[in-house]
């Protein structure tokens, strides 16, 4: 077995004897080098121990709960994500759901004029709250393109490419971001950062981030 692919092995291996929640592996935090740097793309690097991989994944998303996790969140430098959200009805976030999906090798491009969005809304940003598992605990504003068009390969390496929209869009730039060594921070409205704590002490669970501007001080894009 090819060096890389014995290390994921045996990381799995401790992984699936933890008593208490076995299989979930620990999620890397900010200030870690890992998500610094550009993840290899993934070229066959795992072999048979890839399928372990993502359903370690997918359980360690499931379990901290999110709806997004990237390979460099568990310590390993390959461009492969997993996501999944059930979506949560008329939503102003337009957080329609998303099947659980793997994306290795991603890339997105917003999506303009030439090419009009599925659902006929404008294109252009969004802005709302953001968070991460890798950066537990905080939350930002971050404006993101409304509609992208993904491309990238599946769990079997068959090619995909699709126009996403709302959430679903966001939570795909944002793991694609992490195989770039980006964090949702580097795009923040850095005056909207607040503890998930004081967000919902002070802004409650409206989605909207508007009166959280207002009383922070930070500007929203035209909406």
């Amino acid at each position: 077995m090819p060096e890389l692919a014995a290390a994921v092995a045996d990381l799995l291996d401790v992984a699936d004897r933890q008593p208490e929640r076995p299989g979930v592996l620990p999620v890397v935090q900010a200030g870690d080098p890992v998500l610094r740097r550009t993840a290899a793309p993934y070229t066959g690097q795992l072999g048979d121990v890839l399928p372990r991989l993502l359903e370690a994944m997918r359980r360690t998303m499931h379990a901290a709960p999110g709806v997004g996790l990237a390979a460099p969140q568990i310590g390993i430098g390959l461009a492969i994500a997993v996501c999944e959200d059930a979506g949560v009805p008329d939503d102003p976030r337009d957080r329609g759901p998303l099947p659980y999906r793997v994306l290795v090798n991603p890339r997105y491009e917003p999506v303009g004029e030439d090419a009009p969005a599925p659902d006929g809304t404008d294109a252009g940003d969004a802005a709302f709250y953001e968070g991460c598992l890798s950066v537990a605990g905080w939350q930002a504003v971050v404006a993101r393109p409304r509609h992208v068009r993904l491309t990238c390969r599946d769990e079997h390496g068959a090619p995909v490419q699709e126009v996403l929209s709302g959430w679903p869009a966001r939570i795909v730039q944002h793991e694609t971001d992490h195989l770039a060594g980006r964090l949702y921070l580097d795009r923040a409205e850095t005056r909207s950062l607040a503890t998930t704590e004081n967000l919902l002490r002070h802004f409650g669970a409206d989605p909207d981030p508007g009166r959280a501007a207002r009383a922070l001080g930070f500007e929203l894009p035209d909406r």
